[in-house]
């Protein structure tokens, strides 16, 4: 099989986008996530940028055990010692140098000629192979050189002892077809043990296509980006190069990688978090919509055969996503297959009561949430069975008191007597506390989402309606509970509990209580 080597950039490259900057605390626990989904090299920064990129270079090099570590080093003798510097400590040290090759490079940034640009490039080669066994060379803006310049170049590089080249396309300004023909012609000209690498930039939205153009035409490293982040426009994003070679097998062969790809969403969230550049949720592989279907055509074809409308699956990523995006668009074999999902017999229900007021609230809202579901089918049939019921509540709070909460709660268990439970708790305001007592009492501690009060009514003793949604630590589902009173501090409490009973009810997956008896 043709072994793929993923060079992974997202600490160096992705860092440099603007608003990205990571610190190394951040960069180690990205550095690992690399590590474990099984990346061939991490390139960790540019380490003469600053002492900061130097510590944060080094620290990763000597943290991680598994991939290569890089540091990156533009053609010069101070660049290159400093680089060493950082990456020694690295089970597997890499050393990245570049030098510009095209004609408006070498006459506007360096002001060298096409000799010393390539006594430049030879003389960074073998400096950083007196210190290291395995150094990368890259002509940058390659895609804007000269083709025959070009390979005389990187011929010269190589035969100064590179053991990768690169080929850069700096400012995303190739086409597919125009960069595969490039690559073929340099890997016709390099020796066969040399690797060549390409690194895309996506200015035109075209790194990912460009990136697996080369690999077709003889390239066997990719350069990439978690998420696609990166100057300007961003790289070639990772998630989208691997997948591609994972599932289009019949273009490109049996690919050996070295990557899980069961870290891929895991790695993507992580990098989301902090770097501070979210993930657009259309998103290719990653994207919160990446595996959703909202289309009623879509959604009877996936309840039949997934592969009707997906070419990989969500776990294949390491994605947890709901598929099935209940919306205005859903048709009413997604609300059944929901509802059996949920423990509820579709076929014991009014499906096209049902399925007209689901409309009428998808038409207000965009996405209906597996509770809501829940509430449309308990106004048909009556309410679910209330596991918990507020019995009595007590809350202590002022500028000077640590704000408390007593909380007594009638626990409901089919076939057995209920019985009362009471706890205190104490929090950063009487809601939390009485949060914090009734987790005490139902030993669940949901993570709350949002929490919303509004006035039913005019005037002082106004009722007010207190509508919250929760959700487990580890699930992408929420769960949505109201409450009501002219007390807030209760309406809060009836809300909470409302959720807990909804999620126990969706937890057991039948139905719970009273609502299963009636179905």
């Amino acid at each position: 099989m043709n072994k793929i080597k993923i060079f992974d950039t997202t600490l160096r490259d992705g860092e440099q986008s603007p608003g990205a900057s990571m610190n190394i605390a951040e960069k180690i626990q990205i550095a690992r996530q690399l590590e474990k989904m099984g990346v061939d090299t991490i390139e960790a920064g540019f380490p003469v940028a600053s002492q900061g990129d130097f510590e944060a270079v080094k620290r990763v090099a000597s943290e991680i055990k598994k991939s290569s570590v890089c540091g990156l080093a533009r053609a010069v003798e101070g660049d290159i010692k400093r680089c060493w510097d950082a990456v020694k400590s690295a089970r597997k040290p890499k050393i990245h140098t570049f030098i510009a090759t095209s004609s408006i490079h070498r006459k506007s940034k360096l002001g060298m000629t096409k000799k010393e640009v390539i006594q430049n490039a030879v003389k960074a080669v073998k400096k950083a192979c007196s210190f290291c066994k395995d150094v990368e060379f890259s002509a940058e803006d390659a895609t804007r050189t000269d083709p025959e310049y070009l390979i005389e170049v990187v011929r010269a590089a190589a035969d100064a002892g590179a053991k990768t080249i690169n080929i850069p396309d700096t400012v995303g300004y190739a086409l597919p077809a125009e960069f595969g023909e490039l690559i073929k012609r340099i890997r016709n000209s390099l020796p066969e043990d040399v690797v060549l690498s390409v690194h895309c930039h996506n200015d035109l939205g075209l790194a990912s296509a460009n990136s697996l153009e080369a690999v077709s035409s003889g390239a066997s490293q990719i350069e990439c980006t978690v998420n696609g982040i990166g100057e300007r426009a961003g790289n070639a994003a990772m998630e989208e190069v691997i997948m591609a070679l994972k599932v289009r097998k019949d273009i490109f062969g049996e690919i050996s990688m070295d990557i899980d790809t069961r870290q891929i969403f895991p790695t993507s969230s992580l990098v989301a978090r902090l770097s501070g550049m979210q993930v657009q949720r259309n998103k290719a592989v990653v994207g919160a919509n990446a595996f959703r279907h909202e289309a009623g055509i879509h959604q009877h074809g996936v309840i039949k055969d997934k592969l009707t409308y997906e070419i990989m699956t969500p776990e294949s990523v390491g994605s947890k996503v709901e598929a099935l995006y209940l919306g205005k668009h859903s048709g009413r074999h997604a609300i059944k297959e929901r509802l059996e999902r949920m423990g509820v017999d579709a076929g014991k229900i009014d499906i096209e009561d049902l399925f007209e007021r689901f409309k009428k609230l998808a038409d207000k809202k965009k996405q209906v949430y597996d509770d809501e579901i829940l509430t449309l089918v308990e106004d048909q049939i009556g309410s679910v069975r209330k596991i918990y019921e507020l019995d009595y509540i007590h809350t202590l709070s002022g500028t000077k008191t640590v704000p408390s909460a007593t909380i007594r709660i009638k626990i409901n268990k089919s076939g057995k007597k209920s019985r009362v439970i009471q706890e205190a708790a104490v929090g950063d305001g009487p809601v939390d506390a009485c949060y914090n007592a009734i987790n005490k009492v139902t030993g669940i501690v949901p993570v709350l989402v949002d929490y919303n009060i509004k006035a039913v009514s005019r005037g002082g003793d106004s009722l007010g309606e207190v509508t919250i949604r929760i959700k487990e630590k580890e699930a992408s589902g929420e769960i949505q509970g109201r409450g009501s009173s002219t007390d807030i501090i209760e309406a809060s409490a009836l809300a909470y509990i409302s959720a807990i009973n909804r999620l126990k009810v969706l937890k057991s997956g039948k139905g719970g209580g009273r609502l299963r008896a009636n179905l």
